[in-house]
């Protein structure tokens, strides 16, 4: 009778801890189908769960960089905005050059083309000094304040940095975040350095009787305005070149993002027809565990005997 009661004994405990496992999986099976997560404790999967912390590390990576990428963009558009608007100015102020240097100017139409140039100068400035949507200063490099500011006389000086500084769009891949105001307005002239701020504000002074020949110094700020606009032209297209690197990064990224994002389903999504399948085993298993369970249990000490 002892050997029954020791056998009888080893079966309910073990059938009683089977069970509970059962129990177990099963609510843990049909917490993944509800949840649709895998993967609720990092031991259930520890091989799984660590690469799922890599891809959280990488994703949260590519999340900044995106946005790096989506406020350079709005910069550099914002900046390519500024200069068209600058070569238009200057397209003016050169047909304005042209009639100065050309036609038969009474001294009330040079003062006239004066006044006109005048307004396209201060405009330039305006434009010279254009912020970004979050209020930074599109061309004085790495400066927070002004790029150009004015003195007493009229001058117009630059006083950002001379560099303007990068922003990190992937791992290795930086770019320039703009360009200084020194690439974009100033420019060498005949040899010496000049701006566009200097031949606009020049020609008004002749125009108002600074100059023996107006005329003749309208014909030499025709060749300084020429020159700003191949320096603004050239930076334009530098933008341009720019945007077009970054939006092949921005497909990049998002075809990256997907293919994480896939990974990810892979490791720690609930595969929804496999899950029930594997409910459908655990319930038949329980099921029969206790029926056996339940006929042992019936039996009394005679019927074993």
């Amino acid at each position: 009778m002892s050997s029954v009661s020791t056998s009888f004994g080893t079966f309910f405990d073990r059938s009683i801890k089977q069970m509970g496992q059962l129990r177990g999986q099963i609510d843990r099976i049909q917490t993944q189908i509800a949840t649709g997560t895998r993967i609720e404790r990092g031991s259930q999967d520890p091989t799984a769960a660590a690469q799922l912390r890599m891809l959280a590390r990488r994703e949260r990576l590519d999340a900044a960089t995106a946005d790096n990428a989506v406020q350079l963009t709005q910069d550099l558009t914002s900046a390519s905005v500024e200069l068209e608007g600058v070569i238009n100015l200057l397209q003016r102020a050169r047909e304005l050059a042209v009639r100065a240097a050309s036609d038969p100017v009474s001294t009330t139409g040079r003062f006239a083309i004066a006044e006109e140039l005048e307004q396209l100068g201060e405009e330039l400035f305006a434009r010279s000094n254009a912020t970004s949507v979050g209020g930074e200063a599109l061309f004085s490099g790495l400066a927070a304040g002004p790029a150009f500011l004015r003195d007493g006389a009229g001058v117009v000086s630059y006083v950002g940095t001379a560099q303007a500084g990068t922003v990190p769009l992937a791992p290795g891949t930086e770019v320039e975040r703009g360009l200084t105001g020194t690439q974009v307005f100033q420019f060498d002239n005949n040899g010496s350095p000049s701006s566009a701020f200097a031949v606009v504000g020049d020609l008004v002074a002749a125009l108002r009787g600074g100059a023996a020949d107006p005329a003749a110094a309208a014909r030499d700020a025709i060749a300084g305005l020429d020159t700003g606009l191949d320096t603004v032209s050239r930076s334009q297209t530098i933008l341009g070149t720019r945007l077009v690197w970054i939006d092949m990064v921005r497909q990049e990224q998002d075809s990256r993002a997907i293919d994480l994002a896939e990974r990810r389903s892979q490791l720690a999504d609930t595969q929804l027809s496999d899950a029930v399948i594997r409910l459908q085993q655990s319930l038949t298993a329980l099921e029969a565990s206790q029926a056996a369970f339940t006929r042992v249990n019936s039996l009394t000490l005679f019927n074993a005997i």
